[in-house]
């Protein structure tokens, strides 16, 4: 029930920490529930544990700027103040406290570093005040309990006994993700697909090229039914070592039963390093989700097909790599990527984006180059592209 209580003062945030506070309050980082006072964001720091589970950092709320220092430094227990996003009332906080913080020692409980040529470093920087404030929230996000209640949907109408989560970048969704994709499924009854959403993002591949990717792919050679694909949006918190706790704690607090480290889990293209998955995973306490790291793919020339490191007798010089950020240079130059790669309709989607408009006469391309019924019909480039790959997987000819 909303108070009755007005503010004349307000605090001016942008959406990645709206978004993060609505993550908080949707429970979806729990057993965090609210913003966390001096006295217990010195103990998180100090232990990496907040009430007997792994959480890598405080929570908090410091927001830049000259115009929000003065009303932090201007706020007592018990004062309420207005939350502002573009202008908009978006919620407000009830004060309990607030408390100045050191930013250089934040970022490095965050990245690891901080180092300022770091583009998340620099980021935050931007966004990081001096001042925190705790106390009781409330904000107007619905993003995350639509997502909540969509997963629940999906789980009660196929029955689902074991959820797996799987997050991913699909910069761009290759073959080696379709394989895990389907691995995943196999041992699971519903896979929970969270298409990563930054608030900083390379516009060459934004987020709704990248759901149309996927949803593509999940439409035409999957059980739909049985794979759900939401966005998640990946604010500042989870950049750096700790992603993986975070992953896992939202997967978990999704109801997951599973999280699979994919190969974009950490970054464009890369797999997870082993050894440092491990050491991460061996800090862990107060979990229950179970957390699986999946192979490293490649294709093998003598075998074939697409193999794990652990399955293929051959060298690693018989390997072709699915390293997303030298697939994504290839479409970046117009160039279509073999189809042992990516898929020739998930390559035309992202073609016909990044060139739009680039033939001159395609319907002209389209009848001299193309088999079709004679007659001439007009198409996008998507079906250009498609077709195009089509002749090149033509092998008669040597």
């Amino acid at each position: 029930m909303a108070s009755s209580r007005k503010s004349s003062r307000a605090l001016h945030l942008d959406k990645e920490a709206l978004s993060t506070l609505a993550l908080v309050q949707e429970g979806l980082l729990s057993p965090v529930t609210g913003l966390m006072d001096s006295r217990t964001a010195k103990e998180v720091t100090r232990t990496k544990q907040y009430k007997n589970q792994s959480f890598p950092f405080p929570f908090i709320l410091a927001p830049r700027g000259r115009r929000n220092e003065a009303v932090l430094k201007s706020l007592r227990p018990g004062d309420r103040v207005d939350l502002i996003v573009e202008g908009k009332r978006v919620g407000h906080l009830d004060t309990s406290e607030v408390f100045e913080i050191d930013p250089q020692q934040r970022l490095l409980e965050i990245y690891g570093t901080q180092n300022p040529e770091h583009p998340g470093v620099q980021a935050t920087l931007r966004r990081l005040g001096r001042y925190a404030i705790a106390g009781a929230y409330r904000v107007e996000y619905p993003l995350y309990a639509k997502i909540r209640q969509r997963v629940q949907a999906a789980k009660e109408r196929i029955g689902a006994r074991k959820t797996s989560a799987l997050m991913m970048a699909a910069r761009p969704l290759h073959r080696a993700h379709e394989r895990l994709i389907r691995t995943t499924l196999d041992e699971s009854d519903l896979v929970v697909l969270f298409l990563l959403k930054p608030f900083h993002e390379d516009p060459t591949l934004p987020y709704d090229l990248r759901h149309k990717t996927m949803e593509y792919f999940v439409k035409n050679y999957l059980p739909a039914n049985r794979v759900l694909i939401v966005p998640l949006e990946y604010t500042y918190i989870f950049a750096g070592y700790n992603e993986v706790i975070l992953d896992a704690l939202v997967a978990e607090n999704f109801g997951c039963d599973e999280l699979v480290i994919g190969q974009n889990h950490a970054g464009l293209g890369s797999f997870y390093d082993k050894n440092r998955i491990q050491s991460v995973f061996d800090q862990l306490e107060g979990f229950k989700i179970a957390i699986h790291t999946a192979p490293e793919y490649a294709y093998c020339d003598i075998c074939r097909t697409l193999v794990s490191s652990r399955t293929c007798p051959h060298g690693e010089h018989h390997h072709i790599s699915y390293h997303a950020d030298s697939i994504l240079e290839l479409l970046k130059k117009g160039l279509l990527p073999p189809s042992v790669l990516v898929r020739g309709e998930i390559s035309a989607m992202i073609l016909a984006h990044l060139f739009p408009n680039r033939f001159e006469n395609l319907d002209k391309l389209q009848y001299d180059l193309m088999p079709g019924s004679g007659l001439l019909e007009s198409q996008g480039e998507e079906e250009f592209y498609v077709k195009l790959m089509k002749l090149y997987q033509t092998s008669s000819l040597k």
